[in-house]
């Protein structure tokens, strides 16, 4: 039994670390990665977890059954806190500080040519479910005059490793595009810089290019570089 445990817990773990890889080398979709790889994965890690308490119970290859316990809980973590994080965010993918007038696209539309996505905001209806799942997201006021607040908020994009597509300090506008670790999906952000009083105001705006959910990644992105733009 503990043998059978530690088959399926390692069954598991290797499920849990290709599915994103494996979405990205094109080898299955990442609905399939998300909808049924992670999804067995947590099975068989239940599976296995159950079957190594049995194992340690009842005695027998106790080693064996206290390693397949261990594995079984590091696979099923993963798609545990990535279902119950879906769960806990609203279903949308584009995010944005200014949701009556989100920063608009220029420079990246033509990769995103083929998106899933539109490169269009959704309107009043994602922006209510905006305000009630990230409440806290708002512009960043600087008292930098704008052109030293485009030149802060360029270096710090830079500095959040995104690829720089477009910057324009005549517009205030800076495009670029990042890709999460493990599945390689491809998220496009831009940035608008524009006078406020004496000083600046910079609002962003994170959009992915597949998905209806973007399990809060486009929000968390924002603080993100908010804090390191404030910083």
């Amino acid at each position: 039994m503990a043998g059978l445990a530690l088959v399926l817990a390692l069954a598991a773990v290797a499920a849990v670390l290709l599915a994103g890889p494996g979405s990205r080398m094109g080898w299955w979709s990442y609905r399939t990665a998300l909808g049924s790889i992670l999804v067995w994965a947590a099975y068989g890690a239940l599976a296995a977890a159950a079957l190594s308490l049995i194992a340690l119970i009842f005695g027998g290859r106790r080693g064996l059954a206290a390693l397949a316990l261990v594995l079984s809980l590091a696979a099923f973590l993963p798609p545990f806190l990535f279902r119950r994080t879906a769960q806990s965010v609203p279903p949308i993918h584009d995010v944005t500080t200014d949701t009556e007038n989100p920063p608009p696209f220029v420079a990246v539309l033509e990769r995103r040519a083929g998106a899933a996505n539109p490169a269009e905001y959704g309107g009043p209806e994602i922006a209510a479910q905006q305000r009630k799942g990230y409440p806290d997201l708002r512009p960043a006021t600087l008292a930098d005059p704008p052109p030293r607040a485009f030149a802060r908020a360029l270096e710090a994009a830079r500095g959040q490793g995104w690829e720089i597509v477009a910057a324009v300090p005549a517009e205030g506008r800076i495009e670029a595009t990042d890709t999460t670790r493990w599945f390689g999906f491809k998220d496009d952000v831009v940035v608008r810089v524009k006078p406020e009083g004496t000083g600046s105001r910079v609002d962003v705006r994170s959009l992915s290019r597949v998905g209806r959910s973007d399990v809060g990644k486009n929000a968390s992105r924002i603080r993100a570089y908010l804090t390191a733009l404030g910083s």
